[in-house]
């Protein structure tokens, strides 16, 4: 985990496997239950290609950037109060493995302490995300 500045921290994690087939599996909305528990513990289409999950905020809807060439995985998250977080998302070839870097921004409002429970968090979906995909 690397910081820049006081609001913005990037988490990263090296997954020994190809760039593609982790941007392949990460990009799909329906994989997200397995690796992301801190946005979804199950999510759904909603039919207007918006997907409505069920996370640990409450109900909230994901935008996803659209399937690329470049490994980006951006989404917008619209909590239940309305405000929306976006959240830049990328998966870089290394070699033959690849790096996923997050990189999370402290909301307005939100405590130092909220901040770091929230990159344990996405450390942690990371994590699970690199053993899902290395098991492959």
């Amino acid at each position: 985990m690397t910081t820049s500045g006081t609001s913005t921290v990037h988490v990263t994690v090296h997954i020994d496997r190809p760039a593609d087939e982790v941007y392949a599996y990460a990009s799909d909305p329906a994989h997200l239950p397995a690796w992301a528990a801190g946005l979804s513990a199950s999510i759904e289409e909603s039919g207007d290609g918006r997907w409505i999950a069920d996370s640990p905020m409450g109900r909230v809807v994901v935008d996803f950037a659209p399937r690329n060439d470049f490994g980006v995985l951006d989404h917008h998250v619209t909590l239940p109060t309305g405000e929306t977080v976006h959240n830049p998302v990328r998966v870089i070839a290394d070699g033959t493995g690849c790096e996923v870097v997050f990189t999370l921004r402290r909301r307005p409002g939100m405590s130092a302490e909220e901040f770091r429970r929230d990159a344990d968090a996405v450390a942690a979906d990371l994590a699970t995300l690199k053993q899902l995909t290395e098991r492959a």
